[in-house]
């Protein structure tokens, strides 16, 4: 797949909330993301596609309710592209909140290889 086809496919699969079909399918197995800053519940970066799905559930079971979101649609320069993601969510133990990241994706023979968020 090209960047455009891997960026255009990844905004399909986020848009219908499938985020861990999205880095089964479109992440390669080495791939590496990268959050603004490490803390207790999440560190800096996450190494290895197992380990992002990992933290992606662990993400998950700390929401209490989703509230909806939306995806941009990409924009793609050379072997990169970007998407903004928004969403309300209400965590465990805490008050509603909206969220939006800036999210930069790599790609390297046909694989999504990195992922980082800007918040």
């Amino acid at each position: 797949m090209t960047t455009v086809e891997i960026a255009n496919r990844l905004v399909e699969l986020c848009k219908k909330g499938d985020f861990e079909g999205a880095q089964k399918e479109l992440f390669a197995e080495d791939a590496v993301s990268i959050e603004p800053h490490g803390n207790a519940d999440f560190q800096k970066e996450t190494h290895g596609l197992d380990a992002i799905i990992q933290k992606g559930k662990k993400w998950s079971e700390m929401v209490e309710e989703y509230h909806g979101g939306q995806v941009s649609e990409p924009m793609v320069a050379g072997d990169s592209f970007a998407v903004t993601m928004t969403m309300g969510v209400t965590m465990k133990g805490a008050k509603r909140m909206d969220m939006t990241e800036l999210c930069i994706y790599h790609v390297k023979d046909g694989k999504i290889v990195s992922e980082q968020f800007f918040m």
